[in-house]
């Protein structure tokens, strides 16, 4: 879950084209409360990766925290896509 200035920055673009260059598998997706949720699915470097960019994220995003969820890896996901 990122938080800050995450919304109309064009997060989810970027986040999906970091996800790409990593070989990650997984979603993002903007949250009602303003909040970006994401899954990253692949090789643990590549997932720690993708978590210390969402610290920064795009451009014009402003990240002012990054909480992190662990789950027991699923394997459903076929490719990194954009949730609308």
């Amino acid at each position: 879950m990122i938080h800050g200035r995450v919304q109309g920055v064009y997060f989810r673009f970027y986040t999906q084209k970091k996800a790409f260059e990593l070989a990650l598998k997984g979603w993002v997706k903007n949250n009602a409360d303003g909040t970006v949720a994401a899954v990253f699915e692949g090789e643990e470097d590549n997932v720690n990766q993708m978590v210390n960019w969402c610290h920064n994220g795009s451009p014009n995003a402003f990240v002012t925290q990054v909480d992190l969820f662990s789950e027991v890896y699923a394997g459903k996901e076929t490719e990194f896509h954009i949730q609308y």
